[in-house]
């Protein structure tokens, strides 16, 4: 398999696969969490971001959007991380270690600046709930994006 040789490339393919990466282990953790809830209502949850509450009453379409809405944020994430990879040559030399920085930086801002300021429901910051997220975020994103950058950037 050829690899990206193009900074939009790379990032695009980021995006798609940390995004995907996220969303699968967010779908399996709400499955588990809310006894099989379908896990639809979590991209219901992320379109009313956007939407509000009315994205719960709104029909499937919210789903879509909410999944759609889901990459954009992967991709912004991604194009953040390669972004800045390269003007900090430290990040190279511990790729783990980055990329579990980043992952708690990515909960970090999505927990407490964009989720507030977003029409979602607030609720409690609950402890055991975050730490598996922050963990899906280090171990889904953070790492795949910090091993990808670094690929793209030693070729």
């Amino acid at each position: 398999m050829r690899a990206v040789s193009s900074f939009p490339g790379a990032v695009l393919l980021a995006g798609l696969v940390t995004g995907t990466l996220d969303i699968l282990s967010a779908f399996v953790h709400f499955s588990i969490a809310s006894h099989g809830q379908p896990v639809g209502r979590i991209l219901v949850y992320i379109s009313s971001g956007v939407f509000g509450k009315a994205a719960f009453n709104a029909g499937p379409a919210m789903m879509w959007w909410g999944l759609l809405f889901h990459y954009l944020i992967a991709l912004v994430w991604s194009f953040v991380f390669f972004l800045i990879y390269p003007k900090l040559p430290g990040l190279r030399q511990h790729p783990v270690a980055t990329g579990v920085v980043y992952g708690l930086l990515v909960w970090c801002v999505m927990n407490l600046v964009v989720l507030p300021l977003s029409q979602v429901p607030h609720g409690p910051l609950r402890l055991a709930n975050s730490i598996i997220n922050i963990a899906i975020l280090m171990v889904m994103i953070g790492i795949p994006l910090s091993l990808m950058a670094r690929k793209f950037y030693t070729r």
